[in-house]
């Protein structure tokens, strides 16, 4: 079953058995508070813009002022530059991913995606007539494995879909292997007489922890389209706020944009919350603390190592991937101990844990899995 069926097993538990005795980590929705910023931005946009403003209609691509701020953030912090017009403004990143597969894709082009992935990405590609070519990543590390993608390329390949940090294993893809594949993809597309695109899944680029570098994929490819949103570095995932951004370099940029924009319409989607926008676009550059999800991963890792499980050390996110026996999602369901089995990302053998909750949540669960892994001779 999908996250959210579990999720909601979860829930119809905690009625039966009381909400502390159920360990559900299924859902990554955040945690941690939202910074100040948040609150003075809205008390401050009450105070200040016209009712009739605040929560009006928006241009479909989002507040001018609004893009302007996306487009200055990305111009201080990367190589690439962006206009406002460069910038269209989206419900999460989700709608960013549905609405750029409709505007980048037609009936039997390909898009190829590194396993494990967020399972979404098959439904915004089969929704328009694509088909979702999967690639295994390197096994032991679940970076790029460039003659993996290379073997899987083929003349309808029309889009490479990466995410990093990645969900739900938490790995930050390096800059070698991202080098090495827009080497491979700039070949390609001279051999294949047509672009192929990357499309940068990045909500989570600011949850990184030791300062690790994530590298910015428009610097290095220059056919990127690059998606993000502020669900998970503002805590604010119900308030629906994310963009693309399609600099100058990218190819066919004016159809590509207008594209994007009949796209969003033909889905449905009008425009982003107005206020919202405007909370974003005065908060764009801040984080809530990272801090807290950081000291939840150190301790998770550290004790789930300790006991005898296998995962790879997440560098950001808010998701541990641990390799489970057969069986064991099953047996941990039993104990209302909740995670979600890593078929639901095409890597059988694993489960994905959200770590995005208190960390007296995860102490207490900690019973559970120790009791796991000796039933399961880890």
């Amino acid at each position: 079953c999908g996250i959210r069926e579990i999720a909601a097993y979860g829930d119809s538990r905690a009625a039966v058995v009381g909400p502390e005795n159920v360990f559900n980590f299924t859902i990554g929705s955040p945690s941690v508070k939202a910074p100040p910023c948040i609150e003075q931005s809205i008390r401050h946009l009450m105070e200040t813009v016209p009712v009739e403003q605040l929560h009006a209609y928006t241009p479909a691509p989002g507040l001018l002022s609004v893009r302007r701020a996306m487009a200055d953030y990305l111009n201080r912090t990367f190589v690439t530059q962006y206009a406002p017009t460069d910038i269209f403004m989206t419900s999460g990143a989700c709608a960013a991913l549905a609405i750029a597969c409709a505007a980048m894709l037609s009936p039997g082009d390909e898009v190829l995606t590194l396993t494990p992935y967020f399972s979404e990405y098959r439904i915004y590609t089969e929704a328009v007539g694509g088909t979702l070519i999967e690639v295994p990543s390197d096994p032991e590390t679940f970076q790029i494995d460039p003659a993996a993608v290379e073997a899987a390329l083929s003349e309808r390949t029309a889009l490479v879909l990466l995410n990093s940090p990645n969900n739900p294993s938490g790995v930050v893809l390096g800059r070698e292997g991202l080098t090495a594949l827009a080497g491979l993809l700039t070949r390609k597309s001279a051999e294949y007489g047509h672009t192929i695109y990357i499309l940068a899944d990045e909500p989570y680029r600011d949850l990184v922890y030791g300062g690790v570098e994530v590298p910015f994929l428009p610097d290095l490819y220059p056919d990127t389209v690059y998606c993000t949103s502020f669900s998970k570095s503002l805590s604010l995932a119900g308030e629906r706020v994310g963009y693309l951004a399609v600099s100058q370099q990218v190819a066919e940029h004016d159809a590509l944009m207008a594209a994007i924009g009949g796209a969003a319409r033909a889905l449905g989607y009008i425009n982003v919350s107005s206020m919202f926008q405007m909370v974003a676009a005065e908060c764009v550059g801040q984080t809530a603390d990272l801090s807290i999800y950081e000291a939840n991963r150190n301790y998770l890792y550290r004790s789930l190592t300790e006991l005898g499980y296998r995962c790879i050390r997440p560098d950001g996110a808010f998701y541990l991937f641990v390799q489970t026996p057969e069986g064991w999602c099953r047996r941990a369901m039993e104990l209302d101990l909740l995670l979600v089995p890593g078929a639901e990302f095409a890597c059988p053998g694993y489960a994905r844990l959200a770590y995005c909750v208190p960390m007296e949540k995860l102490e207490r669960a900690m019973p559970k899995f120790a009791a796991l892994a000796q039933e399961f001779g880890l």
